[in-house]
């Protein structure tokens, strides 16, 4: 792979026919529309991914997507731990799509909400329930607390807990992903 780190938008189209494209998004999110040949492997099984993911580099250089750049970025840091250097791209998919490249969308697979969109719906609705709650049980403050405290936490460190969490509910889980397929269609 060519030194860089990241690729536009832009310069990832005009390469997507050499690239392999890999989001590393819950199957949920890769299903509500990914780039065109994208293979999902979820950032929380890229470790299980490495031996695959390693032969996949030898062949070309790979190309790391996730919903903003974030998290493509982690999962391009964690690779290059191991010696496969990957590039992320910028923005992800809210790029591409902004720039009006299309996406592909398993038949009959339904859109979900941005990991980001779940994690604001869910940390909002903590702090509001405490809030309310302690009107009533002061106690019931400390959950907006301990809200407040992760979301702290979340940026200084910029890993997100509830977003674990969250990937893990029934909606985020589309079947249209299958982890042994995909690793499989990485190393032939």
């Amino acid at each position: 792979m060519a030194p860089t780190a990241s690729l536009t938008a832009t310069q990832a189209h005009a390469r997507l026919h050499e690239l392999t494209v890999v989001d590393v998004r819950t199957p949920g999110e890769y299903a509500s529309g990914h780039l065109p040949g994208a293979h999902n492997i979820p950032l929380d099984h890229l470790d299980a991914a490495l031996p695959a993911l390693r032969t996949a580099a030898g062949r070309g250089d790979l190309l790391l997507v996730c919903a903003s750049g974030v998290r493509s970025g982690q999962a391009r840091e964690r690779l290059a731990e191991y010696g496969i250097a990957a590039a992320s791209l910028t923005g992800g998919t809210t790029a591409w799509t902004q720039l009006g490249h299309d996406v592909q969308r398993p038949a009959g697979s339904r859109a979900v909400w941005a990991m980001e969109r779940q994690v604001r719906l869910a940390a909002g609705s903590l702090v509001l329930t405490g809030l309310l709650a302690g009107r009533r049980w002061p106690k019931a403050r400390l959950l907006s607390a301990g809200i407040a405290g992760g979301l702290v936490f979340s940026a200084l460190t910029d890993t997100c807990g509830m977003a674990r969490i969250l990937a893990k509910l029934p909606h985020n889980q589309s079947k249209a992903t299958d982890l042994d397929t995909t690793l499989a269609a990485l190393t032939d």
